[in-house]
């Protein structure tokens, strides 16, 4: 007896009262399948493509085509067979999975510290948030995303060809021009008094070479009770950023650290780590913004022996005893 073919998907009537409301610029849209989205498709190896749904338009792999208007109309999260019987689960894009695909000019902020971020920095809607290293966009989405439209990010960055990228990034993620972004081509030490005056800044995120040249600029613009945020990829850049801060005298002592991510294979009775783990991709650092005049309490602990002593050649907190600087380094 012949198999029945299935029957025919009709494609859903999509109204505006299907989708997020436009007005909260979260990127995200819901219901059927629009031309003009953006859709994710992962084959059964887990490889992945990203296409712009287009009417009348093919995606051609080596598994065979798709037609676009097979897709569109349809609710996210089904299946769909490629003219050579290739499987394809199709999705939209989470932002976490848009930043690591999009194209890049500078390399992007990872998802799990874009996140670590997002909670550690305390940004929070309506927050008013300078980033200092826009790079490729991906922390720019995440930062738009957190404070909403009623916030404001004010990126700034030296590289003319990077701005460019992460606006073309920027805008395909929102559908458009967020109203809460500006965008600065220019040196943040140099800029920011124009772009954020003195003490009105909530937040402060620095993605940049060398932050500790900017701490005195950022010191300025931040608001009593404000948080500075610094990205490093090395130790050295680290230990200049934390030793930078803590001597500036007006934050409280820097907190750093990094997070390391290792996903886990579940099958049965086979429950294991994964061969897979996200390891190091960058340090962070945090530290409140002290009220004017303010200082704050010196610690009480005694640094290392020979923390600070001859071989060191960086900044010193005020308030170390003489004979620390006289100390040799035993590793």
């Amino acid at each position: 007896m012949p198999t029945p073919e299935p029957a025919p998907v009709e494609p859903a009537v999509v109204t505006d009262e299907d989708d997020v409301t436009p007005e909260t610029w979260s990127g995200v849209h819901r219901g059927p399948l629009r031309a003009g989205e953006w859709v994710r498709l992962t084959d059964t190896k887990g490889r992945r493509h990203n296409i712009c749904l287009t009417v009348g338009k093919q995606f051609f792999t080596n598994r065979g085509s798709i037609d676009h208007d097979e897709l569109i109309g349809r609710p996210e999260g089904f299946a769909v067979t490629s003219s050579a019987g290739g499987e394809y689960l199709v999705f939209r894009p989470l932002l976490s999975e848009f930043v690591v695909s999009m194209p890049r000019g500078a390399a992007v902020v990872y998802p799990k510290d874009a996140a670590q971020i997002v909670a550690m920095a305390d940004i929070f809607p309506g927050a008013r948030v300078v980033e200092a290293g826009v790079g490729s966009g991906a922390l720019t989405c995440y930062l738009l995303r957190a404070v909403g439209p009623h916030g404001r990010v004010s990126s700034y960055e030296r590289r003319a060809e990077f701005a460019e990228v992460a606006t073309r990034n920027v805008t395909q993620f929102f559908d458009g021009e967020h109203p809460a972004w500006n965008l600065t081509v220019g040196d943040l030490v140099e800029s920011l008094p124009q772009g954020d005056p003195a003490g009105t800044v909530d937040r402060v995120i620095l993605d940049m070479l060398a932050p500790w040249e900017c701490v005195d600029a950022v010191a300025d613009a931040l608001t009593p009770g404000g948080l500075v945020c610094a990205y490093v990829a090395t130790t050295t850049q680290l230990g200049r950023t934390v030793e930078t801060i803590r001597a500036h005298g007006g934050f409280t002592e820097p907190q750093p650290w990094e997070t390391l991510v290792r996903d886990w294979h579940v099958e049965g009775l086979a429950v294991r780590p994964g061969h897979k783990m996200v390891g190091h991709t960058g340090f962070l650092v945090t530290a409140r913004r002290m009220a004017p005049g303010e200082i704050v309490p010196a610690k009480k602990r005694r640094p290392a022996p020979g923390a600070y002593g001859v071989d060191y050649q960086g900044p010193r907190p005020a308030g170390l005893p003489p004979a620390v600087a006289e100390e040799p380094y035993d590793a």
